[in-house]
């Protein structure tokens, strides 16, 4: 969105957005600071649309005018693709061996041009079709593209195989990097304890990566206290959340929630 100078706003509007949910915040572009931050679940039983209409008009905010508007979708319906081997012809493709897709389904890709990937998604096209009723334009984006860009950035000079989750309260996305190269990104979904410690434990053990020297980071919703940490640092030595401390006094908003927003925070 081209603005002529008079009619910049310097504030950028990010949605995260889900069947299940809804967040979003206000950027101050000059400061770099969060003006505000919401979240919101939404019950499954819903109308997704109806759910929408009520957020819309409990925050009036969102009626404003932005100088960049970004939706980012929060789903594990993707999948990445290096760039030499990537057609944007056939993006189905891709995906048809991760889960079922229809013919109905409308695909679509963000390239991280520093790395040379290619994550392809299926987007949520009802709330898509929901926020243009709203707004002119805007940049979409699978949520995933946003961690494992960051967790490649982290990885910067690291010459050593690192583990990065961002864990949600149904499923964990996990990457594995060294030095800017992704070596894997998978999503678990989870139910129980159990099930989440098997399968984080089954990532380090098919890529033979050792509990005892492998480090691995957290994001999310997530904190020391959290029964779902303390497992994982009861079998991975180097176990620890990610420090966001320095972000936390730039954004001016708390550790907790820079790490529980930590992909709309980057958007």
């Amino acid at each position: 969105m081209h603005l002529d100078i008079t009619q910049k706003t310097y504030k950028k509007l990010s949605f995260e957005v889900a069947p299940t949910g809804l967040s979003f915040c206000v950027i101050d572009m000059l400061s770099q600071q969060i003006v505000v931050y919401k979240n919101y679940e939404i019950d499954t039983k819903q109308v997704v649309e109806e759910a929408l209409w009520k957020i819309f008009v409990e925050n009036p905010i969102l009626a404003e005018r932005y100088d960049e508007i970004v939706v980012l979708h929060n789903s594990n319906i993707n999948t990445f693709v290096p760039t030499s081997l990537f057609d944007p012809n056939h993006l189905g493709s891709y995906i048809q061996y991760d889960c079922k897709v229809f013919e109905t389904d409308y695909f679509a890709y963000d390239y991280l041009d520093t790395y040379e990937l290619n994550n392809v998604f299926i987007p949520y096209t009802e709330i898509n079709n929901y926020l243009l009723d709203h707004y002119d334009t805007f940049d979409y984006k699978n949520c995933n593209s946003i961690f494992v860009k960051k967790a490649l950035d982290y990885s910067k000079n690291k010459d050593f195989k690192q583990v990065w989750v961002h864990f949600q309260k149904d499923r964990f996305e996990i990457v594995v990097t060294k030095n800017q190269q992704l070596l894997l990104f998978n999503t678990f979904l989870y139910q129980t304890l159990e099930d989440f410690i098997y399968y984080l434990l089954f990532t380090f053990e098919q890529l033979q990566l050792n509990p005892e020297v492998v480090p691995l980071q957290f994001v999310g919703a997530i904190s020391e206290e959290n029964e779902f940490f303390k497992i994982a640092y009861r079998y991975i030595r180097n176990c620890s959340i990610l420090d966001v401390g320095q972000l936390a006094a730039t954004l001016k908003v708390e550790e907790k929630d820079i790490l529980r927003h930590f992909i709309l925070f980057h958007s």
